[in-house]
């Protein structure tokens, strides 16, 4: 036999011997203390536990409006008037306080109910009256 019809046969030989082995059941052991040890994360992540939520109706309105009502009138976003933007304030200040209030209970344009918040009125008033404030007004909610 020549040396290169040896080399083929023994190279056929191992092609054949690694499907046979594995479908023996036999598989290269494994550690895996050492394979976790080597895929070690980059960085980990905790999360923190939520803050403690303010009982019902004890926000106040720059709480709420921290909270909830500035992710739209701190941008502008869907239309809502800017906190601090006098013009676009203006003929909303005209409706007063209630009336700025009814209006956000049921919801205006884009703003759903209560801006989408689980405020009580009150605190609603607070936070209108914090945003309003902002922009020239002078209510005063309990």
């Amino acid at each position: 036999m020549s040396k290169n019809s040896h080399t083929l046969v023994l190279a056929s030989a191992l092609i054949l011997a690694a499907p046979i082995a594995l479908a023996m059941g036999s598989r290269p052991k494994v550690d895996e203390e050492a394979a976790n040890s080597r895929i070690q994360p980059v960085a980990k992540v905790e999360l923190a536990a939520a803050a403690p939520k303010a009982a019902a109706g004890s926000r106040t309105g720059e709480e709420l409006y921290k909270g909830v009502c500035g992710a739209c009138h701190e941008t502008g976003a869907a239309g809502a008037p800017k906190a601090g933007d006098k013009a676009a304030w203006a003929p909303r200040i005209g409706l007063g306080l209630d009336g700025l209030t009814k209006s956000a209970i049921k919801g205006k344009n884009a703003m759903p109910p209560k801006g989408g918040s689980d405020a009580t009125d009150e605190e609603l008033a607070r936070a209108i009256a914090f945003m309003a404030n902002k922009s020239g007004a002078n209510f005063s909610a309990k």
